[in-house]
Parts: C-alpha cells; sequence; structure tokens
C-alpha cells in the first residue's frame, strides 16, 4: 500500500535538468516502466548506441526480415544490466499475443525482457513499434523521489509518438515541450548557444 506522500509515476517521461550531475543521465529522457514504494525501473528512449537491430538479431542467432526496424539503433537503457536486452512496444492486442516476460505498464505500453518477442519481430510479426534497449535504470526506494525533490528531472505524462515517431534528437526538447517549456529557458549555463 503506497503512503500518503508517494507519487507513481509510471507511464511517465523523466527529463533530465540541465546541469545533471551524473553524465550517465546527462540530456535524457527516461520512460518509467514502473514506479512503486520499493523503487523505480525505466529506460532511456534518447540514447542511441552503435548497434543496430539487425546486428543486435545476429547475436543472438536471428534474423531480422524488418525493413523498417534492421536499421534502427538499439538504445543505452541505463547502467543496470547492460548485457540484457528490453524491448519497449506499444501494447498488443487481445489476440493472445503475449509474451514469456512482458510488463503492462498501466494506462501506456509495455516492455517485454524474454525472446520470444525478438523471434516474433525477427517472422516480421509481433509489435510494430518497438524501441530495443540494453540495459535499463533502476532506482531504489526513495531515490528517485529525492532526485526529483533535488531539482534532478523534470516529470511529464509520456507521450508514445516521442518514443516511436520523433527523431532521437530531438526527443529531449519534444518531451520538455510537453511541459510548455522551452529548453533554452533551461539553460545550465548563461552566454552559450
Amino acid at each position: 500500500m503506497a503512503g500518503p506522500h508517494s507519487i507513481d509515476l509510471t507511464n511517465q517521461f523523466l527529463i533530465a535538468m540541465p546541469g545533471m550531475a551524473d553524465d550517465t543521465f546527462a540530456g535524457a529522457v527516461v520512460y518509467l516502466c514502473e514506479h512503486t514504494e520499493k523503487g523505480a525501473l525505466g529506460l532511456v528512449i534518447n540514447k542511441p548506441i552503435d548497434i543496430k537491430l539487425k546486428n543486435l538479431f545476429e547475436k543472438v542467432d536471428l534474423t531480422l526480415d524488418r525493413e523498417d526496424l534492421a536499421e534502427q539503433p538499439v538504445y543505452f537503457g541505463g547502467p543496470v544490466q547492460t548485457e540484457r536486452g528490453f524491448v519497449l512496444h506499444e501494447p498488443l492486442s487481445g489476440d493472445g499475443g503475449h509474451y514469456t516476460s512482458s510488463l503492462r505498464i498501466p494506462g501506456g505500453l509495455e516492455m517485454t525482457t524474454s525472446k520470444d518477442v525478438l523471434e516474433a519481430l525477427s517472422h516480421g510479426a509481433g509489435p510494430k513499434k518497438v524501441l530495443v534497449t540494453l540495459g535499463y535504470s533502476g532506482w531504489s526506494a526513495g531515490q528517485l523521489e529525492d532526485e526529483i525533490s533535488r531539482n534532478g528531472w523534470l516529470t511529464v505524462n509520456a507521450e508514445p509518438s516521442i518514443i516511436f515517431d520523433t527523431p532521437v534528437q530531438d526527443r529531449y526538447d519534444r518531451a520538455l515541450s510537453l511541459l510548455g517549456i522551452d529548453p533554452r529557458m533551461l539553460s545550465g549555463e548563461a552566454g552559450h548557444a
């Protein structure tokens, strides 16, 4: 049972404030998959790494037959379990297409960690829109709330189009725009363009 002062940021974006001390999260937009009194789990959605999806599929002995996905980058989801894949995708319709290990995010997307989602994608099936990360971002109980209270993060309801349809270099600014904030208003340094 959540306490009276607890906040639930599930299905929200965490937007790193300029001047974020932790380089891992500088300029990051994190989609929060889970937030409870035990802690939080999220995936960074705007830090592509040097691996394309087709290469990731080859590493797990699968071929990716979907042209729309083959050249997409894999993303750095966070510093925890960076050898593990996390697939953020739109919810599957009720046709029984569920995967072994999926977390259904209330009001939002699904996050799957089992290989069967990759197998479905490799056969041209599976969810239409996906973002694949290696690793995730985790916070222990109260840690995220503490970082927010120290102005480390802004939060806003997540907008799936930013994850799936917005060019990666625009995701940070688009997430800020959901709050009606112009990124230039947040500049960590004065006098630099």
